[in-house]
């Protein structure tokens, strides 16, 4: 039996992939530079660094789009991880692009959502302002939490008590570039980028209809004759789509006819969904917790864990940030009712 060791996978990959594609072999590199693995290429290192980290596990207990899912079947941002990286490497694979690269961003993409999924990011947005002397109406407020620049800290900072992971600069480049207006780099992170929009409209349909907010039909019949008429005809066509428009333009895209039935689906959830009445009910009480939370944790920095303070460069609003970014939904509810909810007194 042979060993295929790194080398030997590095002289693969330059063979194999197209001339597009990145190589590990021709990383740009970390910034504390580490031997060579004998068996693992660099890519492949950043992905393994990236599943055994305590930011990973802690996506298994965060919401994804349903802030209080009555069910086991409901995707949680773990889920919605995995998703997106089945889709990405798909695609990735199709078009001869290197899919270990592409599956180390798409599992870190998502490594510094908050509880609540964007609820929280836009609660946490908020508090920052408020704790800055910023009125609640200034459009600036927006640009203060974005999951995506904290997925790029957790990876560099906060990770290993401030070392972070120390992983190659085109996987956090495709870590920071997965949503916003910054496209990545690389060919591999932009697919990451489409995928994550794919995975996330398809299973929040999926979701909504399992929650009987809405049923198929309900869907606009546009999308429904671009797409397909139900999931998993919706994401292959996404996905074929994708692969050829990539192919034929040279860069990673969708068809204008598929990108725009996408996007009228997503805009179509946000009318029927993320702001439907018992959403957004669940969506102020996260918004109150979280609020509560922050708020007394900036009042007492002593119960903030030593260990965002170290990272926080001498800020203590930035440590609070760290903290309450990271709490699962679950965690952040037992914190909020061991600090806000009387104990059952004794007579």
């Amino acid at each position: 039996m042979d060993v295929i060791w790194r080398s030997d996978q590095e002289d693969r990959e330059a063979e194999v992939l197209c001339a597009d594609a990145t190589l590990s072999g021709r990383t740009e590199g970390r910034v504390r530079s580490t031997s060579p693995d004998l068996l693992r290429n660099e890519f492949q290192r950043d992905r393994d660094k990236i599943l055994h980290s305590k930011s990973f596990r802690r996506q298994s207990h965060k919401t994804q789009g349903f802030l209080a899912p009555q069910g086991v079947h409901y995707r949680t941002r773990l889920t919605h991880t995995l998703e997106v990286a089945q889709i990405a490497r798909t695609i990735a694979r199709a078009l001869a692009l290197n899919e270990d690269l592409t599956e180390a961003i798409s599992l870190g993409h998502d490594l510094g959502h908050t509880p609540f999924g964007h609820t929280g990011e836009s609660a946490l947005a908020a508090c920052i302002g408020r704790h800055r002397g910023m009125a609640a109406d200034n459009p600036a407020i927006e640009a203060l939490y974005h999951h995506n620049e904290q997925s790029l800290r957790v990876v560099e900072v906060i990770e290993n008590g401030g070392a972070g992971l120390n992983l190659t600069a085109e996987v956090k480049d495709g870590i920071l570039c997965h949503t916003g207006v910054l496209r990545a780099e690389t060919l591999e992170g932009r697919i990451v980028a489409t995928a994550d929009r794919i995975a996330y409209v398809n299973h929040d349909i999926d979701d909504a209809i399992r929650a009987n907010l809405l049923t198929e039909g309900q869907l606009p019949a546009a999308t429904h004759a671009v797409l397909g008429e139900n999931h998993s005809s919706r994401i292959e066509t996404l996905v074929s789509d994708m692969v050829q428009t990539s192919a034929r333009e040279g860069d990673i895209r969708l068809s204008p006819q598929v990108w725009d039935a996408m996007m009228e689906l997503r805009e179509f959830l946000f009318q029927n969904v993320y702001l439907a009445p018992a959403v957004l009910e669940e969506v102020d009480k996260a918004t109150r917790l979280l609020n509560a939370l922050f708020d007394y944790y900036v009042e007492h920095p002593g119960e903030v864990p030593q260990e965002y303070h170290a990272i926080s460069g001498g800020d203590p609003l930035r440590a609070v940030t760290d903290y309450v970014a990271g709490m699962t939904d679950r965690f952040a509810k037992a914190r909020f009712r061991a600090l806000f909810e009387p104990n059952t007194l004794s007579f």
